[in-house]
């Protein structure tokens, strides 16, 4: 039998490809099915709350992935007053930080109710934008803009440097607000920061901040020059801007498109998507080593 693992907030299923590739058996969780054309979840899906699981669901689990959506803490990141005035009421305390961490909370008190139903240890690996960092504590590793907390191994690959380059946005201004920078930002103490380094070197690339959360684009190539970068982009056949709309709409069009439309939710999915070697590589880091013979 193949190794069980268990992706909480399953999505389009990045992390599910390279579990699946890796020799996993995969079970997926998300409040509703992303299916878009022929972009859809690849494996077992259970339409489910992640609010609503209890941990011993999983005890016979082998590892635990997740991704919690991310779109708050990437707004809040943003250089916008209103962004601003959220973030300032969460940490005044006139917003409950619980109810902002309430997803990210809930993956850690699955896996220690899995951990215990199980009488091991399990290990999950959450992911998430930079963003989270001021509400959750310090990620452990980042791959480009995907923000790793968690059981992460120690040795991590690194990836591609990403360009500043006008990608989605929610508001259809055509620049990315999966990621953004939040330098100088305090970290609330959060229970969730359970490895504690607050010493340890955080390895980020030169513009993961803006970046978009898919890697590809090389900075000794296009260096920043925005004009450059798009036509870069455009011959290796990335998407920028309306592209996610289908051909013919523009910055201008993208804004009819409602938040809950299937155009948008198809760009936020794919924007969102775990790449293939970053899920592949910690597949195999926690492939149980009878599942390898």
């Amino acid at each position: 039998m193949n190794p069980l693992a268990i992706d909480l907030f399953c999505g389009l299923g990045g992390w599910t490809e390279g579990l699946l590739a890796e020799g996993f058996y995969v079970v997926g969780f998300d409040i509703e099915r992303h299916e878009y054309g022929d972009a859809k979840y690849p494996a077992q899906l259970v339409i489910q709350d992640v609010l609503t699981l209890h941990g011993r669901q999983f005890k016979d689990a082998a590892l635990i992935v997740a991704s919690p959506p991310c779109q708050e803490y990437s707004y809040m990141a943003m250089p916008w007053s209103r962004a601003r005035t959220i973030a300032a009421e969460y940490r005044s305390g006139a917003r409950d930080v619980k109810k902002l961490t309430a997803l990210f909370d809930a993956c850690f008190r699955i896996q220690r109710e899995a951990c215990e139903a199980a009488g091991h240890f399990i290990p999950l690996v959450v992911e998430n934008v930079r963003g989270a960092c001021p509400w959750v504590g310090r990620s452990r590793w980042n791959f480009g803009s995907f923000h790793l907390w968690g059981d992460v191994p120690a040795l991590m690959p690194m990836a591609r440097k990403v360009a500043k380059v006008p990608g989605f946005r929610f508001d259809g201004s055509g620049g990315s607000s999966q990621t953004a920078s939040v330098e100088g930002m305090k970290t609330i103490g959060h229970i969730n920061k359970r490895d504690g380094h607050g010493h340890t070197r955080h390895l980020t690339n030169q513009a993961e901040s803006d970046g978009l959360k898919v890697p590809g684009i090389k900075l000794s190539e296009v260096g920043f020059n925005v004009a450059a970068a798009q036509r870069y982009r455009a011959e290796q056949g990335a998407k920028n801007g309306g592209d996610w709309f289908g051909p013919g709409e523009n910055c201008s069009e993208q804004r009819r498109h409602g938040s809950k439309s299937d155009s948008r939710k198809a760009a936020s999915a794919a924007i969102a998507k775990i790449p293939l070697p970053l899920s592949r590589y910690i597949a195999s880091v926690f492939r149980p080593m009878e599942s390898c013979i």
